[in-house]
């Protein structure tokens, strides 16, 4: 995988001015990624700086902080199984060795609560693999336009075909 570095300084400013996913489902030029599975309360989308081929992020439409407080059981399940729909929607499209789900964000940045869904590679070496191969600090991959727009058309093919 062929990785490029990004701007870790200009990225963290960016997360501490305003909600991302709340920006995005408003429709800002700025915030702009490629949606690839939404429902009336979940929406997963192409992560924009992605460490892992197909790295998807899924977040619910309204806002919301965290993941034990703010949703009750009916809306964690829902939320839970649309992740699920959208991680067997990634293992169906690209390879697999294994798919990394885990949840990041505080209260100064990217306060909106999201998945990540990354798909790992088979043949990462193991050195490379795990938190490595997720820290933008290694280097994020490139796309065109084009390609994302592909692989978002390809996983949303996927998951409707699954749900």
């Amino acid at each position: 995988m062929d990785r490029q570095p990004m701007d870790a300084e200009a990225y963290q400013h960016r997360a501490r001015q305003g909600c991302f996913v709340c920006a995005f489902l408003a429709g800002h030029a700025d915030y702009q990624h490629e949606s690839v599975l939404e429902d009336d309360e979940n929406i997963a989308f192409l992560d924009r700086w992605p460490t892992l081929p197909g790295k998807v992020l899924v977040a619910p439409k309204r806002h919301v902080e965290h993941i034990v407080r703010d949703l009750d059981d009916a809306a964690y399940a829902r939320l839970m199984q649309f992740v699920r729909v959208v991680a067997q929607a990634v293992e169906a499209v690209l390879p697999v060795e294994r798919t990394y789900l885990y949840t990041l964000g505080s209260q100064q940045g990217n306060a909106h609560l999201h998945w990540h869904v990354a798909a790992l590679p088979p043949g990462v070496p193991y050195a490379e693999q795990q938190f490595h191969a997720l820290m933008t600090e290694n280097g994020v991959l490139a796309s065109s336009a084009y390609d994302s727009a592909d692989l978002a058309c390809r996983l949303r093919a996927a998951a409707l075909s699954r749900g």
